[in-house]
């Protein structure tokens, strides 16, 4: 690499980074104090260890020309395909899920490397096909790259990190130049099969009475009558639309396929989901329900994040972490803590960060002349405002708990460093961007 190529390093995007993850292992460590000033973790100290880790691997990866994972993400994408399944009968089970691999007292989380790798076989994919494959073909079979990673993810269970794979799809495959109806149409059917999931969860412990209308969603047979109708309109229209080529026929056919999809999805979630998640999204919907249980990690992220006021009570300050009210507060309630000691501002501040990386790659994105990059930056802005709208969401009770980390502040190695990856390959495109 030449001295030109090193003054070409977007050092602003990694500072956003680093600056993040600096902010994490402070709040780490604030919460590994108690009340008597004890401090009775050492994960700060981990956190150190990866983040200077992670720097470095970001700062090797934008010496590396990118370009070079084009041939070798397939062996990734199936290396990493492994690792999953690998995890899925053998790994170590951690707050109810099995995704990690241990090593003795080291672990790793495939999972999250995973997102790095799907990303990247995905765009090249893309790249491949983008004047050979019919639009459908392209979209059907990016859909099967990334839900093959997402579904052995789900069998873990991790549902939080299985969504994750979702918006790398929608993001990569509209810059990619997929018709927006295929990504309106999976949009529309992951959204009404989010809906018709919750609303019998809310029928039946929130609202306290029966809706035949919602009723009707829990009774298979009537569920399986109802796909049988919709199915055999659909098939009508699409005859009518490859017949007589009416536009009105493709519309009706569109609109009942995603009812049809969303309702047997809905059904199939009902019976997938643990008990555990379960409770998830019936405390998202009121924290009242279970307010000593289930709602008890809501209603007390909520209460710490309102009572840091605009300045915050300070660094070491807070009550919620210190008197140990907050389950998880180094990792999914990061933020929780971070807000009440650094308040309004300090969390404005965060926000900032974030929205800077995502529209440095979604600049990236645009004047890199090679579509391969230009895909992978796509796929990494997706990937990162997702963590973080999710993240955060959750902690102001505006989002259900999915257990999704905050990217380069919460505690964990895994999500670190496949955090930090992401950063070093966008290094790697930006000294590269004007090269095909």
């Amino acid at each position: 690499m030449r001295i030109r190529d090193i003054l070409e390093i977007d050092f602003l995007i990694l500072f956003a980074a680093v600056a993040l993850s600096v902010f994490g292992i402070f709040f780490i460590y604030s919460s590994g104090i108690t009340f008597t000033g004890a401090l009775v973790s050492s994960e700060y100290l981990r956190q150190i260890v990866w983040a200077s880790a992670g720097i470095t691997v970001a700062l090797a990866l934008s010496f590396f020309d990118y370009k070079r994972l084009r041939n070798l993400s397939p062996y990734l994408y199936l290396g990493t395909l492994a690792l999953l399944l690998y995890t899925c009968l053998f790994g170590r089970t951690v707050n109810g899920a099995r995704s990690w691999i241990g090593f003795g007292a080291f672990g790793i989380q495939p999972s999250e490397f995973a997102k790095i790798t799907t990303i990247l076989f995905l765009a090249r994919y893309l790249d491949d096909t983008r004047r050979s494959a019919g639009s459908f073909v392209r979209f059907l079979v990016s859909c099967l790259i990334v839900f093959t990673p997402m579904g052995l993810v789900l069998i873990q269970p991790d549902f939080g990190t299985s969504l994750v794979f979702i918006p790398l799809l929608l993001v990569i495959t509209y810059i990619a130049g997929v018709p927006l109806r295929y990504v309106l149409f999976m949009s529309a059917c992951i959204a009404l099969t989010g809906v018709l999931t919750v609303l019998p969860l809310w029928q039946s412990y929130i609202l306290r009475r029966a809706l035949p209308m919602v009723t009707a969603l829990t009774n298979p047979r009537l569920i399986a009558v109802a796909v049988l109708v919709f199915g055999l309109i659909a098939a009508i229209a699409i005859f009518g639309y490859v017949k007589y080529r009416k536009k009105y026929f493709f519309w009706i056919a569109y609109g009942v396929a995603i009812i049809v999809f969303s309702m047997g999805s809905s059904f199939a979630a009902r019976r997938v989901l643990k008990d555990y998640q379960i409770m998830r999204l019936i405390v998202f919907l009121d924290p009242n329900v279970d307010p000593r249980g289930a709602g008890w990690n809501i209603i007390q992220s909520v209460t710490a994040i309102g009572s840091g006021g605009l300045a915050g009570k300070g660094f070491l300050q807070g009550t919620q972490s210190h008197y140990r009210y907050l389950p998880e507060q180094s990792t999914d309630f990061i933020f929780s803590i971070f807000s009440e000691e650094a308040g309004f501002l300090g969390g404005l501040l965060v926000f900032a960060l974030f929205l800077f990386i995502c529209m440095r790659l979604f600049r990236l994105m645009k004047v890199t002349a090679d579509a391969f990059g230009a895909y992978i930056c796509a796929g990494l802005a997706g990937m990162y405002s997702f963590h973080f709208l999710i993240n955060v969401g959750m902690t102001m009770g505006i989002m259900p708990i999915t257990g999704i980390p905050l990217p380069f502040v919460s505690y964990g190695g895994s999500a670190l460093l496949s955090a930090m990856i992401g950063i070093g390959l966008a290094l790697s495109i930006h000294v590269r961007r004007h090269n095909r």
